[in-house]
């Protein structure tokens, strides 16, 4: 019998190639989003079933899973993909936009967890993949929101991790890079430049020039779904999958530099597009 895995987020970019990895491999796939009845790619594949879902719907979260255990009998893998990076001077940002940014990051996150665990528990087996970022362990100027998004999502897996070991369920985090997806277009909000008050603004343009994500050199969205199905499938405790060139070089740098030495070379490479001499 074919395994199953729930996908959030699968209408486009990291989401739509996860499911496609699955789906050649054999799993049964729920590929879900806001969306479905736009879908004319994944619908068109063997063993997927698009289903609408929004993070931020509870209701649409609990019904999205309990159509896909009918479905498909159970399910074995969830992966909480979705969100978007906002990104911006703190103080121009509005108090609506920093909660929408929490409610899809984590406690959508949360909502797909909370809905699967009954499930899981009951089957004492389980993995739930949390796509977080080399943004939960190091920070970059203008992202503050994010950042404490992809820090919150960390902390919740960590310590989920200890309650369900001992029910037979995994949780894992895979931490990305830049990814040569479309996710600062299609899943980013910059905030309103127009709101920010002129102290900021000087350095606002200097950082967005020197620290633009250059999506042409991050990994491909297939590099990081393959790390996804690894997480997913290897069976191992791990709990950390880190994915990309510079997510390993800068999370190696966090680790070994004392903090202000980091800060400067990140500080330094914000401001002036060079790293400190």
């Amino acid at each position: 019998m074919p395994k199953t895995v729930l996908i959030t987020g699968a209408s486009a970019g990291l989401g739509r190639s996860v499911a496609e990895r699955f789906q050649r491999e054999g799993w049964n796939v729920v590929a879900t989003m806001r969306r479905p009845a736009e879908e004319q790619t994944l619908t068109q594949l063997d063993r997927v079933a698009c289903l609408a879902l929004d993070v931020t719907d509870e209701a649409s979260v609990q019904a999205a899973v309990a159509e896909a255990i009918a479905r498909f009998g159970q399910l074995d893998v969830v992966i909480n993909n979705a969100g978007y990076g906002l990104s911006g001077v703190f103080e121009s940002l509005s108090p609506d936009q920093i909660r929408r940014q929490f409610d899809t990051n984590v406690f959508g996150v949360m909502a797909v967890t909370r809905a699967v665990l009954p499930h899981f528990r009951e089957r004492r087996a389980g993995t739930i993949v949390n796509v977080a970022s080399m943004g939960g362990r190091l920070t970059l100027p203008l992202y503050s929101p994010y950042h404490a998004t992809k820090w919150a999502v960390e902390g919740f897996t960590e310590s989920l991790r200890y309650e369900l070991a001992q029910l037979g369920i995994r949780v894992k985090l895979v931490e990305p890079g830049v990814i040569r997806t479309d996710f600062y277009g299609r899943s980013g909000d910059t905030g309103d430049d127009e709101g920010v008050p002129a102290a900021y603004q000087a350095y606002a343009r200097r950082v967005r020039q020197n620290l633009s994500p250059d999506e042409k050199s991050g990994a491909s969205a297939e590099e990081v779904a393959a790390t996804v199905w690894r997480a997913a499938t290897d069976g191992r405790n791990r709990l950390r999958y880190v994915v990309g060139r510079d997510a390993r070089q800068l999370l190696l740098l966090r680790r070994l530099l004392p903090d202000f030495l980091f800060f400067k070379v990140v500080g330094s490479v914000a401001e002036a597009g060079v790293p400190p001499a």
